[in-house]
């Protein structure tokens, strides 16, 4: 039987390997949570194959070539379709949806993030999302108006607004900030193609211009966008520096875990350097 997500192609055996997922594997809330953990923990959020000249493939088979074996990341479709596709393998029921991202906008931007709303075995729905990068959740959230989550030191929330959309929040020493706006209705595999497209190759896209290499840990947010690397705290506090070219490709291996080919390697430095 063909799946939504493809999970019947799926290798779950490499993608358990590369989150470091042990354990008991069924579509409960205790694997949904722990492996949105690990797969967090493992994958981290990238929008280098832009920076490299080169489009960014949505196939199932290609998201396991690039994050699975070659242990590479990716932004937000390949993140959660990889997670879909390996959530629908399981048992989960998976179903797309579509966010308004509103982390430091000043007008209404596009639907253009994805996110999945995903059904455990006793009939309960969680909200997942693996694919924001630094400031997103670490753990799935009852979708539920008005539910508050801590995940550690961070603390999330979910709040109502008129015609039927959610704002999902996260607790900040200045108090709550919105993160994105969604509505619970479905998406398809080929809705997030479209919006690939424009996140992509749009001149106004917030993609294609620079690097952005996010992670998200129990306690800290890292964030390398253009060269400025930082390191977030959950009490507000950040460390920031700029990165000089020269170390750019270390800091990918040692901060990210993101190992580039040479010939990537120095793509990626040239490109930069040119303005790409």
């Amino acid at each position: 039987m063909t799946m939504t997500w493809n999970g019947e192609q799926l290798d779950l055996d490499a993608y358990l390997a590369r989150t470091g997922f042990t354990g008991d594997v069924k579509p409960d809330l205790e694997t949904l949570r722990a492996l949105h953990r690990a797969h967090i923990a493992s994958i981290p959020f990238e929008n280098l194959e832009i920076m490299l000249g080169r489009p960014v493939d949505l196939d199932l088979a290609a998201l396991q070539a690039k994050l699975v074996r070659q242990r590479r990341g990716g932004y937000c479709y390949e993140q959660n379709l990889l997670f879909a596709a390996a959530l629908e393998r399981i048992g989960y029921s998976v179903k797309g949806l579509g966010a308004r991202v509103r982390v430091g906008a000043t007008t209404v931007r596009a639907v253009t993030h994805m996110l999945t709303r995903v059904t455990v075995e006793d009939g309960q729905e969680w909200l997942c999302d693996v694919g924001f990068g630094a400031q997103g959740l670490r753990e799935p959230i009852p979708l539920r108006a008005g539910i508050e989550v801590r995940q550690g030191p961070w603390t999330f929330g979910l709040v109502p607004e008129d015609s039927g959309v959610l704002v999902l929040r996260s607790l900040r020493p200045g108090g709550w900030e919105e993160i994105y706006a969604f509505t619970l209705e479905e998406r398809r595999p080929v809705d997030y193609v479209v919006m690939n497209h424009y996140t992509s190759t749009h001149p106004r896209s917030a993609f294609i211009h620079r690097p952005v290499v996010q992670r998200a840990a129990v306690d800290t947010q890292r964030s390398l966008i253009d060269m400025r690397m930082s390191v977030e705290f959950p009490d507000g506090t950040r460390d920031e520096r700029d990165v000089g070219e020269g170390e750019l490709i270390d800091l990918l291996a040692q901060e990210f875990g993101i190992e580039l080919s040479g010939e990537d390697a120095a793509r990626l430095i040239r490109m930069h350097g040119a303005g790409a």
